[in-house]
């Protein structure tokens, strides 16, 4: 499994109510995305960086996703362009489903 993580600094502070707004309003896109297991939305506390944990079955799914287009849609939303960083997750926790996936 591939974790992805998706850093925006945004060019001016977000409060949290206006991030749930925007974020509501694009979670349903990320539904039926092939090989995406989870997406967590971020906010930092300050509001000037927004983002995303995704956890991915595969580098591969994570690369689909993350091509041109996906990259002009933040730069069109934010101003700005994303930094992105991948990590290989070999073991992941769920406590909501008491599972252990991996390892």
């Amino acid at each position: 499994m591939i974790t992805a993580l998706v850093q925006i600094k945004i060019p001016a502070p977000m409060s949290l109510e206006k991030a749930r707004a925007v974020f509501a309003g694009t979670a349903s896109k990320y539904l039926e995305i092939p090989g995406l297991i989870r997406k967590y939305y971020l906010l930092s506390e300050d509001g000037n960086t927004a983002g995303g944990v995704y956890l991915w079955e595969s580098r591969a799914a994570a690369e689909a996703m993350y091509n041109p287009e996906w990259f002009a849609f933040i730069r069109e939303k934010y101003g700005v362009d994303p930094q992105l960083t991948y990590f290989e997750s070999p073991v992941v926790v769920d406590n909501l489903t008491a599972e252990i996936i991996g390892g």
